[in-house]
């Protein structure tokens, strides 16, 4: 993978990471009253094992804003973003439009582009074709503190 570049021109290294395994239980978790099997951990898993499919082309970036809040992306949320997989619609996905980027849900809608917000407190953006798009990546994943 190559270095990431922020927009200040501050390169980031691929870095390789060693996994970190926790320890866990494939039996759900009631959020009302315990279960009996709580306290019963079966197995070890590594959160990045489970949340990225392909190293070498994930990067981790921070959300601003709250455009997509109604995807339950808040400010703040770490997102885990696939530079290599091919984005279909109804992704959300990383694009860049006119060298600003942004995280939107991408519709296709024959030769109709169109980066929708999930708030309705924002616009879509229908891409033009004079405008010049670039899709950064596809959102696979998100990590935040509660």
């Amino acid at each position: 993978m190559s270095d990431f570049y922020t927009s200040q021109g501050v390169s980031l290294p691929a870095a390789s990471c060693v996994p970190v395994y926790l320890p866990y239980s494939s039996t759900p978790i009631s959020a009302g009253f315990p279960s009996p099997a709580e306290g019963y951990l079966e197995e070890y898993l590594s959160l990045d094992q489970h949340l990225i499919q392909d190293k070498e082309s994930t990067v981790l970036l921070r959300c601003k804003g709250d455009s997509m809040t109604g995807a339950h992306i808040c400010a703040g949320d770490w997102l885990i973003v696939d530079r290599g997989r091919q984005a279909v619609s109804g992704d959300i996905v990383v694009a860049a439009l006119d060298g600003e980027f942004t995280l939107k849900r991408l519709i296709l809608r024959g030769q109709q582009v169109i980066l929708q917000p999930e708030n309705p407190a924002y616009q879509p953006i229908f891409v033009q074709p004079e405008q010049e798009l670039s899709l950064f990546g596809v959102l696979t994943g998100l990590a935040r503190r509660v």
